[in-house]
């Protein structure tokens, strides 16, 4: 692409620009599918611990909130993010709406913080 964009422009900047920009793009995506959400019950079923392991951030977003069973029956949830890295305000934002749709459903939920 950078080379049909610099041919057809004759211009290397805008060469360069589209090999940065497809670049990064292919980055955000090779990096977003680096999410892993694993669970277990515990307390004879009364608590599901997730445990998230990887990047959380804009291309990582939608996938993390879907992982969840948002209509299973239990008392708590539990959320164990200390292996994973939350990178912008896109995956502050998913783990808040996470929050809020365990809560709709009447489920105590906890995100233990690491120092």
């Amino acid at each position: 692409a950078t080379v049909v964009v610099t041919v057809g422009t004759h211009d290397l900047a805008k060469g360069v620009l589209i090999g940065v920009l497809l670049s990064g793009f292919f980055f955000a995506h090779k990096v977003g599918q680096i999410l892993r959400v694993t669970s277990r019950t515990e307390d004879e079923g009364r608590v599901r611990t997730y445990t998230i392991t990887g990047q959380v951030f804009f291309a990582s977003a939608d996938r993390f909130i879907n992982t969840f069973d948002y209509k299973e029956v239990i008392e708590k949830v539990r959320i164990d993010v200390s292996r994973a890295h939350f990178w912008d305000i896109t995956a502050v934002s998913a783990l808040d709406k996470v929050v809020i749709k365990f809560r709709r459903e009447a489920t105590e939920v906890e995100v233990p913080m690491y120092s």
